[in-house]
């Protein structure tokens, strides 16, 4: 299906090299940025981009539009936008299972579905203990096949990116296992849980509370039974600094959809893995999550509110 892709937002490559646009916060970052590889406008004319999944086998990236009910398809080797699926159900998150099959939150049906390779739509989660979700927002899979996903209320808020209803459960972040076919409260008492992702080794899961003021980033440590303890926040975001989906790379890095407070925030900010802030990318507008991509997984995708952008660094995405 062929769309139309404005570049709504105000857009000029950078003539420095390296791309100023990535922005050391402390000397450790010099290292994960790349002589010749600045960030590049890939595709424009969303009203909210979200949850970038990276496909290597098919050489693109699949993200979502939420408010417009469409998710999109940026093709690697020619450059070219294309509709992936509309309607989506107002789909949010994404990400990968262990059989490279696509996992998807949704809003307006509040569930989180699995699409098969050929093409059916598979129902992992709608409901709990009898009673819907809220509207799943992001989701990760772990090593062992078990989906973790975020229920915060926002796309029962208003009909804007799903249809306005009550809520029938409280904000958790859940476990499904579906080899065992059971689904769990993993966490609890998180305000507006938002973005979540594991550290490399799978020992800690972080999860942004992004309805705190200020915001948070929290951790939790993971058990081999996929157990969850010992929370604490891990960041927290100075005044104006909005945490929305992140990912990390192989050094343990937490790469952060960033912004709304004021210009010089909006973009990705880089957190090491002790919570120091050690690097900044540069964007005209609001990022909201992020993936990495390419042959090597060290092309970081970023999902902005108009735009998908994106930039080779030196370091890659954590495995899974």
């Amino acid at each position: 299906m062929e769309a139309t892709f404005d570049n709504e937002t105000p857009w000029t490559p950078s003539p420095r090299t390296p791309d100023p646009r990535l922005r050391d916060l402390d000397p450790s970052f010099a290292r994960y940025r790349v002589m010749n590889g600045p960030v590049q406008k890939l595709a424009g004319g969303t009203r909210w981009g979200e949850g970038p999944v990276w496909f290597g086998d098919h050489r693109c990236l699949i993200w979502s539009d939420v408010p417009t009910d469409r998710m999109l398809r940026w093709d690697e080797a020619t450059g070219a936008t294309t509709v992936f699926r509309a309607p989506s159900n107002h789909a949010n998150g994404n990400a990968r299972d262990r059989e490279g099959r696509l996992v998807t939150c949704e809003h307006l049906t509040r569930r989180v579905t699995r699409t098969e390779h050929d093409g059916r739509i598979t129902v992992i989660a709608d409901r709990f203990e009898g009673k819907r979700l809220n509207s799943p927002n992001d989701v990760v899979v772990k090593s062992d096949g078990t989906i973790w996903f975020t229920d915060p209320p926002f796309g029962i808020l208003s009909d804007n990116e799903g249809e306005r209803a009550e809520s029938e459960l409280p904000q958790n972040v859940y476990r499904v296992d579906p080899a065992r076919g059971t689904i769990e409260v993993a966490a609890d008492g998180i305000e507006g849980p938002n973005g979540l992702a594991f550290s490399p080794d799978e020992s800690i899961l972080y999860v942004v509370e992004s309805r705190t003021n200020p915001r948070k980033i929290l951790s939790y440590s993971v058990d081999g039974n996929g157990r969850l303890s010992n929370r604490r926040d891990f960041i927290t975001a100075e005044p104006g600094g909005t945490p929305d989906g992140f990912r990390l790379d192989e050094d343990g890095n937490l790469w952060c959809g960033w912004g709304m407070g004021t210009p010089e925030q909006d973009g990705v900010r880089v957190f090491n893995s002790a919570g120091a802030p050690i690097g900044h990318i540069d964007l005209p507008e609001r990022a909201a999550n992020l993936c990495f991509g390419g042959l090597r997984r060290n092309r970081l995708f970023i999902a902005a509110a108009r735009s998908l952008y994106a930039v080779v660094v030196n370091t890659r995405g954590a495995v899974g």
